[in-house]
C-alpha cells in the first residue's frame, strides 16, 4: 500500500506511461514486431507467432514481483533523494529491497565520458583501498572521474586520466601533488598549481567543494558507503550533477 505519496499515479496511468515509453504510439510483438497483437487483462499474445508476452516484457524489469504503484513510488523517492530509511517508511518495503531497487535504477543510468576543455580543476580523494580522481570544468556542471582499486595515486593515473577526460589546450589547475608535477610534458595543458601548505586554496575551491558535495550526497541518501558500491555512488553523483535533467520528470 502506498499512503503516503500523493505523487504516485493510479496503476492504469502508470502502466500507460510504460506502454508508451516501452511501445511508443503502437503496441507490437517484442519477438517479431507484428502489431497483430491480442489483450487479455494485463497480458498480451501476438497473433502471429503467437507468443504471449505482457507490459514488461523484455525489459529490465521483466521479473519485478512488486506491484506497479510500489515500483514507481520507489523511483520517485531515488529520483528526488529521499533518504533509504525514509523510503523505507513511505513505501512499506524492507530496507533491503529499497538498497535492491536504488541500485537498479542507478546502474540504468547512461555512461558517461565527458571532455573537459577550458578551465580544469582537477583533484583525488581517498576512502580506504580506493582512489578517486576527479576534474571539473570551471563555471559549468560538468565533470568527469575515475576510480582506481588501489589506495593511493601515480602519475600513470593521473595522465591516463588526462589523455581520456581533458582535451588538448587545456587550463589544468590542480594542486602541488607530486603526480601533477611536470603534468604539461605528458600532455598539452597550461598548468597552475595551488600550494595548500601555504593557504592557496583558489585555484581548485570548486573540485574540492565537488568531493565536499559527493561525501554529503552518500551519508544522506544512503547513510554508508561500502567499497563495493562506491563507485556506484560516485557514478550517481555524478550524474545528478552534470545532467539535472535527466531526474525532472
Amino acid at each position: 500500500m502506498i499512503a503516503r505519496i500523493n505523487q504516485v499515479p493510479s496503476d492504469s496511468k502508470i502502466r500507460k506511461q510504460l506502454r508508451h515509453l516501452i511501445f511508443g504510439s503502437h503496441l507490437f510483438c517484442p519477438r517479431c514486431h507484428s502489431r497483430a497483437v491480442q489483450r487479455s487483462e494485463h497480458r498480451y499474445r501476438c497473433r502471429s507467432c503467437r507468443t504471449p508476452f505482457t507490459l514488461l516484457s523484455g525489459t529490465w524489469l521483466a521479473s519485478m514481483k512488486l506491484s506497479l504503484r510500489t515500483w514507481y513510488a520507489l523511483l520517485w523517492c531515488w529520483i528526488n533523494q529521499i533518504p533509504v530509511l525514509q523510503t523505507e517508511k513511505l513505501c512499506h518495503v524492507g530496507e533491503e529491497a529499497v538498497y535492491y531497487w536504488f541500485r537498479q535504477f542507478r546502474l540504468h543510468l547512461p555512461d558517461m565520458a565527458p571532455i573537459l576543455a577550458g578551465k580544469v580543476q582537477m583533484d583525488e580523494a581517498y576512502f580506504r583501498s580506493l582512489s578517486l580522481l576527479m576534474a571539473k570544468q570551471i563555471g559549468t556542471r560538468e565533470i568527469a572521474h575515475r576510480i582506481l582499486a588501489k589506495p593511493s595515486v601515480d602519475k600513470r593515473d593521473t595522465t591516463s586520466f588526462l589523455f581520456q577526460h581533458i582535451a588538448p589546450k587545456t587550463r589544468l589547475q590542480t594542486d602541488g601533488g607530486g603526480v601533477y608535477r611536470n603534468i604539461e610534458d605528458w600532455w598539452q595543458v597550461t598548468h597552475r598549481v595551488d600550494i595548500h601548505k601555504q593557504f592557496q586554496f583558489g585555484l581548485t575551491s570548486e573540485i574540492e567543494g565537488m568531493f565536499g558535495n559527493l561525501r554529503t550526497f552518500i551519508r544522506r541518501m544512503y547513510h554508508h558507503s561500502t567499497q563495493e558500491y562506491l563507485p556506484e555512488y560516485v557514478a550517481e553523483f555524478a550524474a545528478r550533477f552534470s545532467h539535472p535533467e535527466w531526474f525532472a520528470s
